[in-house]
C-alpha cells in the first residue's frame, strides 16, 4: 500500500514524498481512511509508529478549501500532555501542510501568554494546545470554540497520568456537540476507555501491537551496576565506544545536573534538559540536540514524549523509569521510521523490581553485557518473566489493618481510652481513581 491509495490530496502526497516517506505504517494505513470517512476513532500505538501524521494527515485535508477564517476561533484543537510534545506536533502540521494555506499555532504554558492571544486574534485553522494554557485563554475569552470541527486527544494516557483529567473535562464541556473526536494513546487501559465514553461517540477502536511495531528496530542491552559506578561506567562507555550521539533518561533533574556536572569533569560535553529550565532554553536545547550541535543530552521524563529524530542513535537508561510504559516511550525515541536503534540501561540492585515489571512487559529477557572495571558487588538477579505480584494480597492485608485498627478503637472508646493518633500505614486516595469509581458505571 502507498499513501496515495489512502485518499490523500496531490499537495499532502507531495509534501510526503519529499520528507522521504513511501509506505505508510500500519497505523497509518488503518486511520487515515477512518477519519476521512468523519468517524470518531479511538487508537492504541506506540511512540514511532507514525502516529501523529496518521491523524495531520487527514485532518489537513478535510480541513482544506475556502473557508474565511473568524476571529478568536478555531477549527481543529489537539490537545497534548507537554510542551516539548506540542512543538513536535505543530512542525509536523507544518512540515506536512506546506503547500496548503492553512493557519495553525501552538498554546503552551511557560513562555509570555500575549503573542498568543495576539495570534488567536484572526482565528486558526489548528491549535496544538496543552490543558492549562488552553483553559487559562479561554477563561480570559481570548477564544471561542463554537465553530470546533475536530478534536484530537494525543498520549491521552500520558495526560491522565499527569493528572489533567479535570481540565480535559471542563474543556470537552465547552466544545460543540457536533464534532470529530479522535483519542490516540499508548495503551487502552480502563482509565482511557472511561475517558472515550465521556467523549467519544460510537468510535472505531484501532488497535496496533506497539511491542512488535518497535522491538525488532531496536538493540536493547543492559548492565548490571553498583550505584555509585554509574556516571563513571557511563564516561567508559562513550569514550571505548566514541559515541556521538545519545539521549541520556535520569530521574530527577537535581541528579541530571549532577550527571552534566561529572561528565564534563572526564573531559565530556554534555547538557540537562528538565522541567527547572524555561521554556525558551528547553526550546533551544532540543533544536541544538537535533542539529548535533550538542551530541549528549541528558534528560528526565519529561523528554520523554517531545523528541522526534529520524536518526536519534541511542537512548541510555542512566535510572530505570518507575512505570513499564515510560520505558517503552523512552527507547521509541529511537529506532523511528524504519532505522535502527540502540537502547541501553545501567541497572543497580535497587533497579530490580522495575527491571522484572520491563521485562514482564517486553515478555523477554534483555541482553546482559560485561564490562570489564565495572562488575557489580551487589549482584542483581534474573528476572522471572512468570512473576505474579502480590497486590491481591497486599490489598487485604491493608483491609485487613483498617478492620483491626476500627476494632482497635472501638474497644478504646467503650474503655474511655483516647483514639490512638497512630495507625496502621494505608495508601493515600488517589483523586483519579476516585474519579474512575464514580463515573465507571
Amino acid at each position: 500500500m502507498t499513501f496515495s491509495t489512502l485518499g490523500l490530496s496531490d499537495p499532502l502526497l507531495q509534501a510526503v514524498e519529499e520528507l522521504g516517506y513511501t509506505k505508510p505504517t500500519a497505523i497509518q494505513e488503518q486511520t487515515i481512511p477512518t477519519i476521512l470517512a468523519g468517524r470518531d476513532l479511538l487508537a492504541a500505538s506506540q511512540t514511532g509508529t507514525g502516529k501523529t501524521a496518521s491523524f495531520i494527515l487527514p485532518v489537513l485535508q478535510k480541513l482544506t478549501g475556502e473557508r474565511k477564517r473568524r476571529a478568536k476561533r478555531l477549527r481543529a484543537l489537539v490537545l497534548v500532555p507537554t510542551r516539548e510534545l506540542a512543538i513536535q506536533v505543530e512542525n509536523t502540521i507544518h512540515q506536512y501542510g506546506k503547500y496548503l494555506s492553512l493557519r495553525s499555532m501552538v498554546m503552551v504554558g511557560g513562555v509570555d501568554a500575549a503573542p498568543q492571544k495576539q495570534g488567536l486574534i484572526d482565528g486558526l485553522d489548528i491549535l496544538v494546545a496543552t490543558p492549562g494554557r488552553l483553559l487559562d485563554m479561554a477563561h480570559q475569552r481570548a477564544l471561542y470554540f463554537d465553530e470546533l470541527e475536530v478534536l484530537i486527544l494525543d498520549e491521552a494516557d500520558r495526560m491522565l497520568d499527569m493528572g489533567f483529567i479535570g481540565d480535559i473535562n471542563k474543556i470537552i464541556e465547552r466544545l460543540p456537540t457536533q464534532r470529530q473526536n479522535l483519542l490516540f494513546s499508548a495503551t487502552l487501559s480502563d482509565e482511557i476507555r472511561l475517558l472515550a465514553k465521556t467523549a467519544i461517540n460510537d468510535p472505531i477502536e484501532i488497535s496496533i501491537n506497539a511491542t512488535n511495531a518497535t522491538a525488532p528496530k531496536i538493540s536493547q542491552w543492559l548492565i548490571t551496576v553498583d550505584k555509585d559506578s554509574k556516571s563513571a561506567l557511563l564516561s567508559h562507555l562513550i569514550k571505548e565506544n566514541q559515541w556521538t550521539q545519545a539521549l541520556i533518561f535520569i530521574r530527577t533533574k537535581h541528579g541530571a545536573a549532577k550527571l552534566v556536572s561529572q561528565l564534563e569533569k572526564r573531559g565530556i560535553k554534555a547538557e540537562a534538559i528538565h522541567s527547572g529550565r524555561s521554556q525558551a532554553v528547553r526550546t533551544q536545547l532540543l533544536a541544538d540536540f537535533k542539529s548535533g550541535n550538542i551530541s549528549l543530552l541528558v534528560a528526565t521524563g519529561i523528554a520523554a514524549r517531545g523528541i522526534d529524530i529520524d536518526d536519534l542513535d541511542r537512548v541510555v537508561n542512566y535510572d530505570l523509569p518507575d512505570d513499564d510504559d515510560d520505558y517503552i516511550h523512552r527507547i521509541g525515541r529511537t529506532g523511528r521510521a524504519g532505522a535502527i536503534g540502540e537502547a541501553v540501561s545501567l541497572v543497580s540492585r535497587d533497579d530490580f523490581k522495575r527491571l522484572c515489571a520491563i521485562e514482564r512487559r517486553l515478555n523477554q529477557l534483555i541482553e546482559r553485557r560485561i564490562i570489564d572495571g565495572f562488575i557489580a558487588a551487589k549482584e542483581v538477579p534474573v528476572s522471572v518473566l512468570n512473576h505474579v505480584g502480590k497486590k491481591p494480597e497486599k490489598k487485604v492485608a491493608i483491609a485487613t489493618q483498617k478492620k483491626q485498627a476500627s476494632k482497635k478503637n472501638d474497644r478504646a472508646k467503650s474503655s474511655g481510652h483516647k483514639k490512638s493518633s497512630r495507625g496502621p500505614e494505608i495508601e493515600k486516595a488517589n483523586p483519579w481513581s476516585q474519579w474512575f469509581e464514580k463515573n465507571k458505571k
